[in-house]
């Protein structure tokens, strides 16, 4: 019978967020590489590999090394990415682009090993790699987002008004094909959409999303790059049911704060008429308000 390093990990769904960013070890520079700065989703890959039983298990740097990508030994709990690679039929290079990270993301621990049929990406690999997105260069993240992006296009807007007052006439709906018809998930998508130059997986002009209740459906769904969180971050969208009777009624973008008190920028809002005031403004939110979804968006 054959070992469990002897033959391809089992899969399965793929858990966790999209690839952040290509892994380089330092001997990649031979070969025109840049080698990858330390950051924290180092971290969550060497928790996947090592449980995948291709790295000892342990107190895990921020560190992409040669030793990690390569392997430091013959053995097969030393040989580290590249060993992951070999097992399942990907070049060895123990360079780490998106087929090998989808390949952690999907592939389950083989009989044999501890947690057997669990994905390699546990939990707290998850939650680090999440907010690694989020962390800027420097802090051991990789950098603004394109939620972070998306949310200050948003705050650069706040003031901006419909005109006339109470015809929802105004340059997001006019920009999606829509105009004079409510506006707040249209502003949602204008600004996600011209930071990331039309490249959303979740948002496209025309079709995605001018109606609240569908970006509450396919997130529930993890559709199109949407998928429901519980620990909202800054650049992810806040949907609001303001009757509680399981019908979507506004949107923004999450600003600062955690889920029970919370701040947004939101279109089509005033102090007066939360889902149909004509303002981009900064609202001081509450989980009392309303039936709240938090969506998370995913990075092209």
């Amino acid at each position: 019978m054959a070992e469990w390093w002897e033959k391809a990990n089992p899969g399965g769904p793929m858990v966790g967020p999209p690839m952040c960013r290509p892994l380089y070890p330092p001997d990649a520079a031979t070969r025109g590489k840049k080698p990858s700065v330390d950051g924290d989703d180092v971290i969550a890959i060497k928790r996947a590999v090592s449980r995948s039983g291709h790295w000892p298990w342990g107190t895990f740097d921020d560190s992409y090394s040669n030793n990690f990508s390569h392997g430091k030994s013959g053995n097969v709990r030393d040989n580290g990415l590249a060993g992951l690679q070999r097992q399942n039929g990907i070049d060895a290079t123990g360079w780490m682009g998106e087929g090998t990270y989808n390949l952690i993301r999907s592939a389950r621990i083989p009989n044999g090993l501890p947690h057997a049929g669990e994905p390699l990406l546990d939990q707290i690999a998850i939650d680090i790699l999440e907010e690694y997105e989020n962390k800027p260069p420097g802090l051991g993240g990789g950098g603004e987002t394109v939620r972070l992006r998306a949310l200050a296009y948003a705050q650069s807007y706040i003031g901006y008004k419909e005109s006339p007052s109470g015809t929802n006439g105004n340059m997001f709906g006019s920009w999606y094909g829509m105009n004079y018809e409510p506006w707040c998930a249209m502003f949602c998508t204008y600004c996600f959409e011209h930071v990331s130059d039309g490249k959303s997986p979740a948002f496209v002009k025309g079709s995605r999303y001018a109606y609240c209740p569908y970006i509450v459906n396919d997130a529930k769904a993890g559709k199109y790059g949407l998928r429901v969180t519980k620990d909202p971050m800054p650049g992810d969208l806040v949907v609001y049911d303001w009757h509680f009777d399981g019908l979507a009624d506004h949107v923004g973008i999450f600003e600062s704060g955690n889920s029970s008190a919370w701040v947004a920028v939101e279109g089509n809002t005033s102090t007066s008429n939360n889902s149909n005031g004509g303002e981009v403004m900064r609202r001081n939110r509450s989980s009392g308000e309303a039936a709240v979804t938090f969506v998370m968006v995913s990075e092209p």
